[in-house]
C-alpha cells in the first residue's frame, strides 16, 4: 500500500504569516556593523544571511546589508530570486503606513 509522505514542502517550513514583523529601522540595524546579525530584505521578506561567507562584512558587492533590497536585486542581480532558498526567512519586514493627505 503506497501511503502519501507525512508532509509536503509547504508543510515543513512556517508560513510567512506565523514570522514576526519588524520595521524598517530594526532591519537597518542587523547591518553586520551594529550588531552580530546581518539581515537582507527582499519581497516583504527578512532573511539571515550571517552565515554566508559573501555576506561576512554586511555587503556583498555593491548591495548592503540591513535594508529591503527587492528593487535592486530585481533591476541588476545576476542570479534569480531563489538564492534565498538558502537563507532562513526570519521575519516580515513591516511596510509603513500610507500618510494622509
Amino acid at each position: 500500500m503506497n501511503t502519501p509522505p507525512a508532509s509536503t514542502n509547504n508543510q515543513q517550513s512556517t508560513p510567512n504569516h506565523h514570522l514576526p514583523e519588524y520595521t524598517p529601522a530594526q532591519l537597518a540595524l542587523r547591518n553586520g556593523q551594529d550588531r552580530d546579525e546581518i539581515w537582507v530584505g527582499y519581497k516583504g521578506l527578512i532573511y539571515d544571511v550571517t552565515r554566508s561567507r559573501l555576506w561576512r562584512r554586511g555587503n556583498h558587492y555593491e548591495h548592503w546589508a540591513g535594508q529591503d533590497l527587492t528593487k535592486e536585486l530585481q533591476k541588476d542581480a545576476p542570479h534569480t530570486e531563489h538564492v534565498f532558498d538558502k537563507f532562513p526567512a526570519i521575519g516580515r519586514l513591516k511596510t509603513p503606513a500610507p500618510s494622509a493627505s
